[in-house]
């Protein structure tokens, strides 16, 4: 390009000068198609087409992989509708830009920069050089997991529930999507009561759900360690997030289980058996997955309050699950114990935590909670319902959980575009922040004076 004046050539600015730009964008266009083809009278089951907010809602609940919904997605969609939300489903959970960027090397088998680095972004490799590597073990990982969990699912529908094989296969299908990619959707109008005390379905399920909602980057490094079988080689964040969500499965699971254990409308009528299964069931889904098996607006106040925290910590970074992540937690967790023990530094497994991993871990958890109160605030505002029920509902749109006490369609419209930017904001929300910060820091050549303003 030359310029009119000088005749000199002149560079092009990019339209997008920083990868998270790219990422949010992707999402959003992404958001926009599945809109418009759930829009389409054929992903209605019944005549006509679906009204503008509930396709709106349904595509940003399916590519943000939360699985809130306003409708039946049993009855309400077609079965092209339905095969619509699964795809929406896999490119949110694996990520858009990261499919674009596979895709992109398995068919040039070359990676450009720009390429390199906004994959990089949306996965949190170590580095552009990394990204290979990282997109191959991701795709592997994906694909081996959702075809086992599929398999399995599959055969325990037709055998124990006479589904046809195409139904069961289809049902077992996007069921092991929706778990890997902790996503929530189901093929039934009450989601998973039906299998309230199945452990056939109900235990391949989390299984699936915590492997997705343990990272990519913990993923492939535990694929990559495998033969060694040395743990001692582990990254900090592997051990960090392994250990963070080992702690909330076993102490969500104890917790949710005394609290239910006699509760007549959960846990009450079952045996002691069944009673520890959905307990650690429902320990698993606020990992962000937002299956049930039980009606939670039938649950104690101690467990929609325990929940509601399990749902705000979230599972693990640049994965299929949303929320603070458990890295962000336990980070905080180590600055605190830092401050009581007057420690200078933040020590973790022998390891010293850079300041710029504590700054982003404070400013994402104030960011978190500023949009689950904020959301709070505004649909007490639209709505009469109970505050327990929406600052509920609002967590589990911020963390793309997907659990709800049944609110969801008695919100409105104009709560339910809330809960659509509060969905928005969860799934891309920290990787925007994070990556930013880390690829745009602004060095000052000067120092300031010191400030101490007093705190506490």
């Amino acid at each position: 390009m030359f310029s009119s004046r000088s005749g000199r050539p002149t560079r092009r600015r990019p339209v997008f000068r920083h990868p998270a730009q790219v990422v949010v964008t992707a999402f959003l266009v992404a958001d926009v198609i599945g809109t418009l083809l759930l829009l389409l009278p054929v992903s209605r089951a019944d005549e006509g087409d679906a009204p503008f907010v509930t396709a709106l809602f349904t595509a940003t609940s399916a590519v943000c992989v939360t699985g809130l919904t306003t409708v039946d997605t049993a009855t309400y969609w077609s079965t092209t509708g339905q095969a619509i939300i699964l795809a929406l489903i896999q490119v949110g959970g694996f990520g858009i830009m990261t499919l674009a960027s596979l895709i992109a090397l398995f068919l040039s088998r070359r990676m450009g920069l720009r390429t390199r680095l906004t994959a990089a972004a949306e996965t949190r490799a170590i580095g552009p050089g990394d990204v290979r590597r990282v997109l191959r073990g991701v795709f592997l990982i994906t694909v081996v997991v959702e075809a086992t969990i599929a398999v399995m699912l599959t055969l325990r529908f037709r055998a124990e529930y006479d589904d046809s094989w195409a139904t069961a296969t289809w049902h077992g299908v996007f069921h092991a999507v929706s778990a890997f990619n902790n996503a929530g959707f189901a093929l039934f109008s009450d989601n998973l009561m039906g299998f309230l005390t199945d452990a056939f379905v109900l235990l391949p399920i989390t299984v699936a759900i915590i492997i997705g909602g343990l990272g990519f980057p913990v993923l492939v490094e535990l694929m990559r360690s495998r033969r060694s079988r040395n743990t001692r080689t582990w990254s900090l964040h592997t051990r960090l997030t392994l250990l963070m969500t080992g702690a909330l499965l076993v102490g969500g699971t104890l917790f949710i289980t005394a609290t239910e254990w006699g509760n007549p409308g959960t846990l009450g009528p079952l045996g002691p058996g069944d009673k520890l299964l959905d307990g650690w069931f429902h320990a698993v889904q606020p990992r962000t997955a937002g299956f049930n098996a039980w009606d939670y607006g039938e649950v104690t106040d101690e467990t929609l309050l325990g929940t509601i925290l399990l749902m705000f910590v979230g599972g693990g970074s640049a994965g299929t699950a949303g929320g603070l992540k458990v890295t962000t937690f336990i980070v905080l967790f180590f600055v605190i114990v830092a401050e009581v023990r007057g420690d200078r530094d933040v020590i973790a497994f022998d390891r010293r935590i850079d300041h710029r991993v504590i700054r982003q871990a404070t400013t994402v958890a104030l960011l978190g909670v500023a949009a689950v109160v904020g959301g709070t605030m505004l649909l007490t505002e639209l709505t009469d319902l109970p505050l327990q029920d929406v600052m509920f509902e609002t967590t589990s749109a911020f963390a793309t959980v997907g659990l709800s006490t049944g609110i969801t369609p008695q919100i409105g419209e104009p709560g339910q575009l809330v809960l659509v930017f509060l969905m928005f904001l969860g799934r891309l929300g920290p990787i925007t922040l994070v990556s930013a910060l880390d690829l745009c820091e602004n060095t000052r050549r000067y120092t300031l004076p010191e400030g101490a303003p007093l705190i506490g």
